[in-house]
């Protein structure tokens, strides 16, 4: 995760109520085939964009068709509204702390048509309580130091399903390498990397069990592809490598 230099950053885009004054804009990226759009903000993280780390996250989601989904620390919402869009059939939670970054990602949802999708306010896993998911996806806010982010890695198996996954993404700098040996040292099942790119890796932590039958995309299945303004550009086909 690689922050905005600037305001986005002193302003701490995981408080609760950003203090930068608002500077709305709009961004959009190709999602297997499909233009998606969304409103962006100042005070949120990655207002700039869809960056690497986010975009590599949403490339290997790998969901069923009927998964329960998990954004752990939304955004603007894009994992979320990709994880919808390749969950038709299951139902997608978007939760963040930041109430300027949930107002959006409701808009968001709205925007492009998701009605298999709903945004939550609060820390960690405290607006899911009980809930358990198929799939929980973060790209956490790493600058919140490294005990808040192994609380994220400690409390996430109480939440999953039996096979359920966890997807982490990050990069060198953000100490990637250290929470893929603590998942390895620590998490009751199997540890691995799904995909690397720009600096990113995202890693998968599983729970034992068999879980659900789970229909994954092809090999060829493209990510997200941010789009001109002018307009939509040719996916990319290749791996390339943020709500948050």
């Amino acid at each position: 995760m690689t922050d905005d230099e600037g305001a986005e950053v002193a302003d701490q885009y995981w408080a609760a109520r950003p203090t930068a004054r608002s500077r709305p804009s709009e961004r959009r990226f190709l999602y297997r085939g499909e233009l998606l759009n969304f409103a962006v903000d100042t005070g949120v993280f990655s207002s700039h964009g869809l960056d690497p780390g986010t975009a590599l996250l949403i490339e290997n989601l790998g969901l069923g068709r009927a998964d329960r989904v998990l954004d752990l620390g939304c955004g603007w919402g894009a994992v979320g509204v990709a994880a919808a869009k390749s969950s038709p059939e299951g139902h997608v939670v978007l939760t963040d702390v930041n109430r300027r970054a949930a107002r959006l990602a409701r808009e968001n949802l709205a925007r492009n048509r998701i009605l298999n999708g709903e945004v939550r306010v609060g820390p960690f896993f405290a607006p899911v309580e009980d809930e358990r998911f198929d799939v929980i996806a973060t790209n956490p806010p790493y600058r919140i130091g490294r005990e808040e982010i192994l609380r994220i890695l400690s409390e996430a198996p109480g939440h999953l399903l039996p096979g359920g996954r966890l997807l982490l993404v990050g990069k060198g700098s953000e100490g990637i390498r250290f929470y893929q040996e603590w998942l390895r040292e620590h998490w009751t099942g199997t540890v691995s990397v799904l995909g690397r790119g720009s600096g990113y890796r995202v890693l998968e932590a599983r729970l034992p069990g068999t879980g659900k039958d789970r229909e994954r995309p092809g090999a060829s299945a493209p990510g997200p592809t941010t789009a001109p303004r002018g307009g939509p550009r040719a996916p990319a086909g290749s791996r390339r490598a943020r709500s948050r």
